[in-house]
């Protein structure tokens, strides 16, 4: 399958929804159109950590818009994610639905530490190469991500609850700035960074850069008033904090370079970039102009050039977890085996088909992954580490997802019932569970699939009954395996073929 040579990210952050489209040429990405939609998501989110509806229909018509501007990609082309606001949002799966619906493309929800690997890559590729050190700070809508990182590799990432938003909401309601409330935002930013600040100071880093809308907001400021020529310093921000405090509020017609849209949420925007410098020691900060969005971008280039960073991150698991690597492959194999027997009875493939392939490889090495943990019960062990580890590169959908797979490997199925599994799921459960299943003497074991399909109802194999025969604990095993998928209202069955049958297949085939 070509390459995509245009390629678009969405970012759906908790202040603004970004679109960003990218040309390839040689490796690198230049931007061809870029789009920006105030939602402010995370303003709707009311005490019960619910979006409003109002916020919702605002948010589903910016997509509505991005969407239209996406016509013609094509779904590998084109990858959209949701942060901060759609971590916490209650009602955030009822949302994305619609959401998917206006957009036209899957969205995923990415995970804070994801969040800051990706803002890492973005920064890191719009700055020069550099063999030292560099913190980036990105002081979004609804959370904030400090990252340690060296060339295009992060080190440290950490993502904290606070946001421009979030701050400003809680602390200056009617956007009214006084100096007690100042003062109390700065010290619950202080506090939220109270955790990491020892393990970044003992890091340490040559270079402080500031990414994304906060950062590029106060960096105009600050240069309009004369108070930086560029970046950000911590003289610049205490000359913003007084004339805020005189002012009373971030008045666009009274503070040179603010613009009104980014009015109502300066002043806690400015709380946690001042708690940022202090806690962590910096006298200036240079902004970049690449965010999460550019890293977005790079990730999915890797991906279509087949430099997934969820590969080096399977096999990165399987080492830390000291998974058995042979029987991993054997599963594996096996495993796609059956998914591309399955596969074969339909005319064509497509990204859905591609995308479900690699959750089935992934799943059959990593569903061995809790033996570390113990012998018993070992799946659930496996599928609790795939739902809570940091996984770089997955979205935390693909880790459920990931998670309800290897849960159902092995097993009662009753229980990935309950899970909500998706229907399109049950036929990887299928292949993945038939491999453990013929593989569990942890051998080179050949299973000759004559004939397999699948129904809505159900699966059915065809084997040689010599084969039967010759291994009757795992004829014995899919006796078992038909009654639990009988217990779930699906239907498997496995039918032995005679050597006079198997030939007249042979020769018609």
């Amino acid at each position: 399958m070509a390459r995509p040579d245009v390629l678009a990210a969405v970012d759906l952050g908790s202040n603004s929804f970004h679109l960003l489209v990218g040309r390839v040429v040689e490796g690198q990405i230049y931007p061809l159109d870029t789009l920006r939609e105030p939602v402010r998501l995370g303003a709707g989110l009311t005490a019960d950590k619910r979006i409003d509806r109002a916020t919702q229909a605002r948010a589903l018509e910016a997509l509505g818009r991005i969407g239209e501007r996406l016509r013609g990609f094509s779904r590998r082309a084109v990858r959209a994610v949701g942060t901060n606001a759609l971590r916490v949002a209650k009602n955030a799966s009822q949302f994305l639905r619609e959401a998917r619906a206006a957009l036209g493309f899957p969205i995923e929800v990415v995970a804070g530490r994801e969040e800051a690997r990706l803002i890492y890559l973005g920064v890191a590729h719009s700055m020069p190469p550099a063999p030292h050190r560099r913190l980036v700070v990105d002081v979004g809508g609804g959370s904030t991500e400090l990252i340690i990182g060296r060339g295009m590799e992060p080190e440290l990432t950490e993502s904290l609850y606070m946001g421009c938003v979030s701050w400003s909401i809680a602390f200056f309601p009617e956007g009214r700035i006084e100096k007690p409330r100042m003062k109390k935002a700065e010290l619950a930013a202080r506090q939220e960074l109270a955790g990491m600040v020892h393990a970044y100071r003992a890091a340490g880093w040559e270079e402080a850069i500031a990414s994304s809308g906060t950062a590029r907001a106060i960096e105009t400021i600050l240069r309009e008033n004369g108070w930086a020529d560029e970046g950000i310093t911590r003289e610049g921000l205490d000359r913003l904090r007084a004339l805020l405090l005189k002012h009373e509020r971030a008045d666009p017609d009274r503070i040179a370079g603010l613009r009104s849209g980014r009015a109502s949420v300066l002043p806690g925007g400015l709380a946690i970039m001042r708690a940022v410098l202090e806690e962590l020691g910096i006298e200036r900060m240079a902004v970049s102009e690449g965010a999460l969005r550019h890293g977005l971008l790079y990730d999915l280039l890797g991906r279509v050039e087949h430099r997934d960073m969820r590969e080096a991150t399977v096999a990165q698991f399987l080492r830390r977890y000291n998974a058995d690597a042979a029987q991993a492959a054997r599963v594996q194999a096996l495993a796609l085996a059956i998914h591309d027997a399955l596969c074969a009875q339909r005319d064509e493939t497509d990204a859905e088909d591609d995308s479900a392939r690699m959750m089935l490889d992934w799943a059959a090495r990593l569903a061995e992954v809790g033996l570390s943990v113990a012998h018993a019960q070992y799946h659930k062990h496996s599928a609790y580490i795939l739902s809570n580890a940091d996984m770089p590169g997955f979205s935390k959908m693909e880790q459920q997802r990931l998670a309800r797979l290897v849960l159902a490997h092995r097993g009662k199925l009753s229980k990935v019932e309950d899970a909500g599994i998706e229907s399109s799921d049950w036929k990887l459960v299928f292949c993945l569970r038939i491999a453990a299943l013929v593989l569990r003497s942890r051998s080179d074991v050949r299973l000759p699939l004559t004939r397999i399909s699948a129904s809505e109802g159900g699966f059915a194999l065809e084997l040689p009954q010599s084969w039967l025969d010759d291994n009757p604990l795992s004829a014995s095993a899919f006796d078992t395996e038909a009654t639990y998928w009988k217990s779930i209202g699906m239907r498997f069955e496995v039918r032995g073929l005679s050597e006079r049958k198997l030939a007249v297949l042979t020769k018609s085939g």
